[in-house]
């Protein structure tokens, strides 16, 4: 590369990566804590998602780390063993993941349909807005990070809006109205934000300003510690390498494969909607996104780190703050080593409430609203599973919502592919039954009632092979035992374009 390619890259990439750093330190301790983790881990894993990961991907966008969406699954083998088992875990998951890349498994997420895609982008969007309304006033009762229709302690995203209204933290209000202004002034043009100053930067350190000023002038409506950073100051023994008799027990494979599964959704979704807001419009590979995330969360399981994945919050804020290439994920890794190891004492000045600022504002961006009166127009066919993708990812999570929107989705392409594939016409004593597309295992039920569904005094049906080049056996089949119970109703069955033998049992 060029030294002025190199130059202008890290001009964009060096401040957006210190960007996702300070959201994603938070981030990081909020799975941490979700997952009933040590603290550290979360920030272990964040370190080898920013630093091993960006080496082997070839996406522009992608941000790893730790994610909400293996919290409880992850919390759940804790329980029910030791957070050692979970480690073990993830070498297998990280393993796993390698093994599909390398048989080229990420082709499958080139069937998900792209109305799901943008259900999912306009979800998670929605997400980031109604999650972070409550921390930007001061309400920390969720993680930060959550993703969960419903709360743990009890109620869901809107009654934590309705009980956020009634718990103001002044603080925490003021910090947030600071931001909102920069923002405001900054697109209204007031003042312009520099490369190696941008946005979101200046909102952070204006809100930490803010916190210490408060500190010292106002006590009473600083911030508590519950509402700031909260990074462990004690790292010393953050890595904790893994005991090999726990590849031993069979349940630590099961909960591997459980945990390479849903990594390897989240990833591919989330590295193909990133792919969708790269102004360069790039495409990523799958395959090698795969083998990436793989060898992260190898590296993460063996050092004592939570399971990674590909995030799309931290990849969409990475957009948002300009990044160009993947060596701002590699600056956010090496922020996020440098704080766990010297830099606690600073950061544990920095409001969550500055921070969900920047995400709501990212929710508002990432949205593209206008998007949803325009896949209207194309009818339900379009809209439907983008509706029903966004629905569901609002009402539960990020991984359940998009599986509701694929299952969706594949229901509107049967139906799609099942119209007009065949057509059926009436004269005289004669029904003919004309293949006018390719005759799949799902045209089977609508070909059957076509054939039984003859007319008293019809004497003969016609079976054409229209414009279909592929008939599958399920139709050849059907072909088949309807020509033996014809002769019963005294119905000469006539076949055109599919051969005769084709219909005897054992050919094909």
């Amino acid at each position: 590369m060029k030294v002025a390619e190199l130059r202008a890259d890290l001009a964009h990439d060096l401040p957006a990566g210190l960007v996702v750093f300070l959201l994603a330190l938070p981030l990081c301790l909020g799975v941490a804590l979700a997952s009933g983790a040590p603290l550290a881990s979360g920030l272990l894993a964040g370190v080898v998602g920013g630093l091993v990961a960006p080496l082997l991907s070839r996406s522009a966008l992608s941000v790893s780390g730790p994610t909400a969406g293996l919290a409880a699954i992850v919390s759940t083998a804790i329980a029910s063993g030791d957070f050692a088992h979970v480690c073990a875990a993830t070498m297998v998951a990280g393993l796993a993941q390698i093994v599909l890349g390398l048989v080229r498994a990420g082709v499958l997420t080139s069937f998900i349909p792209s109305t799901v895609i943008r259900g999912m982008l306009t979800g998670i969007a929605l997400i980031l807005v109604l999650k972070q309304l409550p921390h930007a006033v001061g309400y920390d009762a969720e993680a930060f990070d959550s993703d969960d229709f419903f709360v743990a302690h009890g109620g869901n995203t809107f009654s934590l809006l309705v009980m956020a209204a009634s718990s103001f933290e002044w603080g925490a209000v003021l910090v947030s109205l600071v931001s909102v202004a920069i923002l405001v002034s900054a697109h209204r043009g007031l003042w312009t934000p520099r490369r190696w100053m941008p946005t979101a930067l200046v909102i952070v350190i204006a809100g930490t300003l803010v916190q210490l000023a408060l500190e010292r002038f106002a006590p009473t409506l600083a911030l508590g510690t519950s509402h700031l950073v909260d990074i462990p100051l004690d790292v010393s023994h953050v890595v904790s390498f893994v005991d090999a008799s726990h590849f031993a027990d069979p349940s630590v494979w099961t909960l591997g494969l459980v945990i390479a599964g849903v990594a390897s959704l989240e990833s591919l979704l989330s590295v193909d909607a990133l792919d969708r807001l790269d102004p360069l419009q790039r495409r990523s590979d799958p395959n090698r996104e795969l083998v990436a995330q793989g060898s992260a969360n190898l590296v993460s399981g063996l050092l004592g780190g939570l399971p990674v994945t590909s995030v799309i919050v931290r990849g969409s804020a990475n957009a948002a703050a300009g990044a160009h290439t993947r060596k701002s994920a590699l600056t956010h890794g090496v922020l996020l080593l440098v704080a766990m190891l010297a830099l606690a004492p600073v950061l544990r000045h920095v409001p969550l409430a500055a921070l969900a600022t920047l995400l709501v504002h990212t929710g508002l961006v990432l949205a593209n609203l206008p998007v949803i009166p325009a896949l209207w127009k194309r009818g339900p066919r379009v809209f439907v599973p983008f509706a029903v993708t966004l629905v569901a990812i609002l009402f539960t999570n990020l991984i359940l919502g998009v599986c509701i929107g694929i299952a969706v989705g594949i229901a509107f392409t049967l139906r799609e592919a099942m119209r007009h594939a065949i057509l059926v016409t009436d004269a005289r004593s004669t029904r003919t039954i004309a293949l006018a597309k390719d005759a799949y295992f799902f045209h089977k039920a609508q070909l059957l009632e076509a054939l039984h569904g003859a007319p008293e005094g019809t004497q003969r049906i016609v079976v054409v092979k229209g414009r279909a080049d592929f008939v599958s056996e399920d139709v050849r089949e059907a072909l088949r035992d309807f020509e033996m119970l014809a002769s019963r109703r005294g119905i000469v069955l006539e076949l055109e374009g599919v051969p005769r033998a084709s219909l005897m049992p054992g050919r094909r």
